[in-house]
């Protein structure tokens, strides 16, 4: 397969309808008004550590492919955590930064890694493999790494010599309910009194809820969300989040038809303040949650924000899985199935790629008993 791949430090050196034209199964984080919107605002730049470096592929002139990279010298923002082989590299006299990756800055959420309408066939991945390889070594990388790609794209990388890593998530599975009632009928009698315990403890706290989507949410409404995430990040993190207030709002311009936004209001005798709120993102098929902040903290609130609300919108738009998010074992006990997670990674110092392989199997085996173990801890009733 002849083709020429270029980088671009900039997605605006292509028109954004050549790059959506590309993402064709709506997946929300790669489109161009996301991407576009995380540069402009100042979430990915050079002196944040994520410099866009994305890659095109042409075939007789023609754009047929793209990965949304980014050049890092960190490792922040990314989900899959890498620190330690940063470390074996130093301490051997290596340089682990700058890398590249193929991924989506600060969005665990799998999905589409490599763009392209056509099939993605293993001469495209060789071609990408070796211009990929070409690129880290002209600059001097440590190596290149594809963050969450689908299972069936990480599978074809492993093929150029890229190792696979899984990780798991908790995901929300959507089979055919009918209710928020209904999916809890499938729970064992114990675990479903808890759920209902805390969606009725929120309430008589004087909580309710009010949910915006789309052209409803206002540039107000996310003003004051992101009041509440940057209030939230400092108290958790000591700083101001990965996101700036003009990200947020750039989203309300360009990109409000994939929004979900979920504010919890507090009954007051002078008036009814949104104490917290959660943003979700949402495609024909799937809820994605991925920020949430608050300004009071109640028992249960932030399940009931970030996860029973997201539950209860995805049964009444016929979504078929809900994305919580990375990390969180809690979800378990509210019906969230263990669901396997992927990255590549190909590292250019071949004295490294034998101890990281075998780390990477070793790490496998583990995370699979781990989703079998979790397994057993679904709330739902067993069948005989």
């Amino acid at each position: 397969m002849i083709v020429q791949i270029r980088f671009i430090d900039s997605i605006h050196q292509l028109k954004a309808q050549d790059w959506n034209q590309l993402c064709d199964d709506g997946y929300p984080f790669c489109r161009f008004e996301f991407l576009a919107a995380l540069e402009d605002c100042g979430c990915t730049t050079t002196a944040s550590g994520w410099k866009v470096a994305h890659a095109l592929v042409y075939e007789q002139g023609q754009l047929i492919a793209a990965l949304p990279g980014y050049v890092k010298t960190h490792s922040y923002g990314e989900y899959v955590f890498d620190w330690a082989w940063a470390d074996a590299y130093n301490r051997y006299g290596f340089s682990y930064y700058p890398k590249w990756i193929n991924a989506i800055p600060f969005t665990p959420c799998s999905g589409p890694r490599l763009l392209t309408r056509g099939k993605i066939t293993e001469a495209l991945i060789d071609a990408l493999s070796h211009a990929l390889s070409q690129f880290c070594t002209s600059h001097s990388y440590s190596g290149w790494h594809c963050l969450f790609p689908s299972a069936d794209l990480s599978e074809l990388w492993t093929t150029t010599g890229a190792a696979q890593r899984v990780g798991c998530q908790f995901h929300w599975i959507n089979h055919s309910y009918a209710s928020f009632d209904d999916f809890l009928t499938r729970m064992a009698s114990r675990k479903r009194k808890n759920i209902v315990k805390e969606r009725q403890h929120v309430r008589a706290q004087g909580i309710s809820f009010n949910v915006k989507e789309a052209a409803q949410i206002t540039a107000a409404d996310m003003e004051l969300f992101y009041a509440l995430y940057r209030n939230t990040y400092l108290k958790r993190s000591g700083h101001s989040g990965y996101l700036s207030q003009d990200f947020f709002l750039r989203l309300v311009e360009t990109f409000s038809e994939c929004l979900v936004l979920v504010c919890a209001v507090v009954q007051r005798a002078e008036h009814d303040p949104v104490i917290a709120a959660a943003l979700f993102f949402r495609d024909q098929q799937t809820l994605y949650g991925r920020y949430w902040g608050c300004f009071e903290e109640y028992q249960f609130l932030h399940f009931e924000t970030c996860y029973y609300q997201g539950i209860d919108y995805a049964i009444a738009n016929h979504l078929r899985r809900f994305d919580g998010g990375a990390q969180g074992e809690h979800k378990i006990a509210r019906g969230f199935e263990p669901t396997m997670t992927f990255s590549n990674h190909y590292l250019q110092a071949e004295e490294f790629r034998p101890a990281i392989t075998n780390f990477l199997q070793q790490e496998a085996r583990q995370i699979q008993q781990y989703i079998v173990d979790a397994r057993e801890l679904l709330p739902f009733k067993r069948e005989h």
